[in-house]
């Protein structure tokens, strides 16, 4: 029977709209810089952290940078996220919003946006997978007195390694709901096969014959990538210490590239986290090799998305990388992952130890290359046993995750 222009089947179904409750949402800002596939997948990552963790809420993903490559890989992992940018579309969002999360940074970056949220609507707002330095590094700014007014105004702070948890309370933190949770990009699950298998293919790179070497400087040239403030004599400075350590430290990585392919027949991918890599990799990794080596290095020419490298990393026997993110994208596929940590890039490796895997963790300045490369020929001779390692590691990281969501779950069924 019709109701006027509706049948009794329109009627009831619309009946149901209005009667169902709205689903609450939360505002997550991320999408760091560009021009790293960590900051890249550190969106993704939180996004895929929330979707698994909040079933029931709507997630509105409000990006710091983005461009449309980083757009379309989120949207295909992603087709039904709400995605706002412009000044209208971000007002919106604030009404609509019941929590703000800050999401996994290597500190409070979006102090002006989470300083927004808190003056103009007054609701409920976290930290989820920040490092907190007190002493001022240059992966990780030193917290000052703004940013320990912001948190102290949170409902919850969850820092991605224990260092940071114990500095917040160094400093009498108090008021949120404070814990360990690591990284956002432990969240991470997008692939791009496409591009990944047809660079393998085009590379001659077998599943699970090679290893991936990823390069870094003790301090990211970004004077070199964009506008910076630092002084000349700053600028003089990084330089010289990256002149001085360079070679020191990636001669640890051609001694891991030059075992593995004598001891196994197998073969190495030298690829990067950071755009300015790609430079960096034949006078710092390739051209001092044997030739005999050589033959068996893969070099990656352009830089990538973390989509395609994780399907690269996926079909890795292991990644070792003086980055922090490649290995972690590599996790997320049960790849084994080794981390060279320089001391300049923070105390974020101590997240590794947080999540038991001490033996793939090494303090450069501690670490002999011999030492590095006996691990990965260990992981070689028993694959079986490494693969359980990073299993398990990566179970702790969702089960950690998962506890702290069940908090951000209870904040929103109460706003």
């Amino acid at each position: 029977m019709a109701v006027g222009n509706f049948s009794r089947r329109d009627f009831c179904a619309m009946a149901a709209a209005v009667a169902a409750p709205r689903r609450k949402a939360v505002l997550l800002r991320s999408g760091w810089q560009l021009v790293n596939i960590g900051d890249v997948a550190h969106a993704p990552g939180m996004l895929g952290v929330l979707s698994k963790n909040l079933p029931d809420a709507e997630i509105i993903f409000w990006p710091a940078h983005m461009d449309d490559g980083v757009e379309r890989m989120i949207r295909r992992g992603f087709p039904q996220l709400r995605i706002v940018q412009t000044a209208s579309e971000v007002e919106q969002a604030f009404r609509d919003a019941a929590l703000f999360i800050h999401g996994s940074a290597p500190s409070v970056i979006s102090t002006a946006q989470v300083l927004a949220w808190k003056q103009k609507t007054g609701k409920p707002y976290g930290f989820y997978g920040v490092t907190v330095s007190l002493s001022g590094e240059a992966a990780s700014p030193a917290l000052d007195p703004h940013i320990r007014d912001l948190l102290m105004g949170a409902r919850f702070v969850y820092t991605r390694d224990t260092f940071s948890l114990a500095n917040l309370k160094k400093v009498g933190i108090q008021g949120p709901e404070m814990g360990f949770t690591p990284d956002g990009t432990f969240g991470f699950h997008l692939l791009n096969e496409e591009a990944g298998l047809r660079f393998l293919k085009e590379s001659a790179l077998e599943p699970k014959r090679f290893i991936a070497i990823v390069p870094r400087l003790r301090y990211t040239p970004y004077h070199k990538i964009r506008k910076v403030s630092w002084s000349a004599e700053e600028i003089k400075r990084r330089e010289a210490v990256n002149e001085k350590h360079a070679e020191a430290d990636h001669a640890k990585l051609r001694t891991v590239a030059e075992a593995f392919i004598r001891k196994t027949g197998g073969k190495v991918l030298f690829c990067p986290e950071m755009t300015y890599q790609i430079d960096i990799i034949d006078p710092l990794l390739y051209d001092p090799l044997p030739a005999d080596v050589k033959k068996h290095v893969v070099r990656r020419k352009t830089f990538w998305r973390p989509d395609e490298a994780a399907s690269v990393y996926k079909r890795a026997m292991a990644v070792v990388s003086c980055e922090c993110h490649s290995p972690i994208i590599a996790a997320t596929q049960h790849t084994p992952c080794m981390y060279l940590h320089q001391p300049e890039d923070g105390i974020k490796g101590q997240m590794w130890r947080d999540l038991g895997l001490d033996e793939w963790y090494f303090p450069i300045e501690e670490t002999r290359g011999e030492t590095v490369a006996e691990r990965v020929l260990a992981i070689h001779a028993d694959y079986a046993a490494a693969d359980r390692k990073i299993r398990a590691a990566l179970d702790r990281a969702h089960k950690r995750q998962a506890e702290t969501m069940a908090y951000v779950r209870r904040i929103l069924e109460t706003t």
